[in-house]
């Protein structure tokens, strides 16, 4: 496979053309009465038009044919696909599930779109607020079609086995410790290169930001200049037969024919796009005398609400760094939140569950249900000597963390069969350390 190039910049105003079409973008203006090689104008818009300067979201394509083009939409099947929050009584206890199993070819093909498994979500994508957590499993690429989500923002957390994802921007290589979002209505088609697994957060109605830095200063986190666009690619490509495009609106799948593929994007400019993150890049910020500080330190992109400071829905990771707290319980703390928590495992083994929480499972968290580090864990720690340390070596764990109370699937509760039903055991060997004649413990 031949290397790709990127554009560089979080929410940059991009333009690119293909080389095989130079002067393919019209010069002054975006829409002229003939375009340059005779192509078509195109505005996509992520943002209202009277949006502020500073949160209006558009690009604008010159592509072979437009994408107005094509025969009615009809029900596509997609029976793991789901809004419905109700088809379960809802269920507070921690839940754990074992890693996400993924069909050989031989026995099931599944591609992208046929191997989106709904594990829980809240909210309404109608009134365009709420999220959706899904878990992908694939073999098979997608063969002449597409999928674009007029519901809201897909962002990707590969977890086993890379992508190489086509958009109508060009294409984008994104593997394992890598992320990439999907914004509204952007069309993409997923291409593996075997068996394939990782996690999805869907956004209703809002866009994924790089989270504020206050006290932080200016540089730290996820720094903008690490996240990757594509750049202008096109197919001017019949099909036989149809090329599908298959649209996720209000929750459910539709599909319908054209007879061109929709990649046939010779330039664009603007600042709506496709983008990818790598997870190495994270600058971390951590303690260094004492205590924690939240888990918020490690947002990698935040999707706000109307409530300042609260999100829709962060997406926080938990990567590899030095431990040096004096007098402190290094790992996470026992907590009982406000917000939902999703977590999923990459590599390695998460600190605070080192047993149980495998790559390619994930745990749910829900609001106010307590949590915290195992029993083994907890007094491993307790007993530690306190040196620098190597926090997380080898390991990725990241959480999806919701100010929404989510709810969970028939599919995650059951049809799956990978809910950990002894997860609770993991606790139930703490005991207690009080003793009320000797203030000194701890001291």
């Amino acid at each position: 496979m031949a290397e790709l190039k990127y554009l560089s910049g979080f929410g940059n105003e991009f333009s690119s053309e293909d080389p095989r079409c130079p002067g393919a973008l019209p010069e002054g203006q975006n829409n002229p009465q003939v375009c340059p090689y005779g192509l078509y104008a195109e505005q996509l818009s992520g943002s209202a038009f009277t949006c502020p300067r500073s949160t209006n979201k558009r690009s604008w394509f010159y592509r072979i044919l437009p994408p107005v083009q094509h025969k009615p939409f009809v029900p596509y099947e997609q029976k793991n696909l789901t809004h419905n929050w109700d088809e379960v009584e809802p269920d507070p206890n921690q839940m754990r599930w074992k890693p996400y199993h993924i069909p050989t070819a031989a026995a099931q093909k599944q591609d992208f779109i046929d191997g989106l498994h709904t594990l829980c979500g809240a909210g309404d994508a109608r009134s365009r607020n709420g999220i959706a957590i899904h878990i992908f499993t694939a073999n098979t690429s997608m063969i002449d079609r597409c999928l674009y989500n007029s519901d809201g923002d897909f962002l990707i957390v590969p977890q086993q086995g890379k992508l190489l994802i086509l958009t109508e921007f060009g294409k984008m290589l994104v593997e394992p410790n890598e992320i990439c979002v999907i914004q509204q209505g952007m069309r993409f088609s997923v291409e593996v290169f075997g068996e394939t697994r990782g996690y999805v957060l869907e956004v209703f109605g809002v866009h994924f930001e790089l989270p504020d830095l206050g006290p932080i200063g200016a540089n730290g986190l996820a720094n903008p200049r690490d996240f990757l666009t594509p750049v202008a690619w096109y197919e001017d490509r019949t099909v036989e037969g149809g090329y599908t495009v298959i649209s996720k609106y209000q929750g459910k799948l539709f599909a319908s024919l054209q007879d061109f593929s929709p990649f046939n994007v010779v330039a664009w400019h603007g600042n709506y796009t496709p983008y990818k993150y790598n997870l190495d890049n994270f600058m971390v910020i951590n303690c260094v005398a004492f205590d924690h500080a939240d888990p918020s330190i490690f947002t990698v992109l935040t999707a706000k609400s109307l409530r300042p400071g609260v999100a829709i829905a962060d997406f926080v990771i938990f990567p590899p760094r030095w431990g040096v707290a004096d007098h402190t319980f290094r790992p996470p703390y026992y907590h009982r939140n406000c917000m939902s928590e999703f977590m999923g495992l990459i590599k390695g083994h998460y600190e605070a569950k080192e047993e149980g929480f495998q790559p390619g499972g994930g745990s749910l968290h829900s609001v106010m249900t307590p949590h915290g580090p195992d029993t083994e864990c907890f007094e491993k720690a307790r007993k530690a000597k306190l040196e620098p340390e190597r926090v997380a070596e080898g390991t990725m764990a990241f959480m999806f963390e919701s100010s929404l109370s989510m709810a969970v699937t028939k599919w995650g509760l059951e049809t799956c069969q990978r809910l950990d039903k002894n997860y609770y055991q993991c606790w139930e060997s703490l005991r207690s350390h009080f003793n009320p004649n000797n203030k000194s413990i701890g001291k």
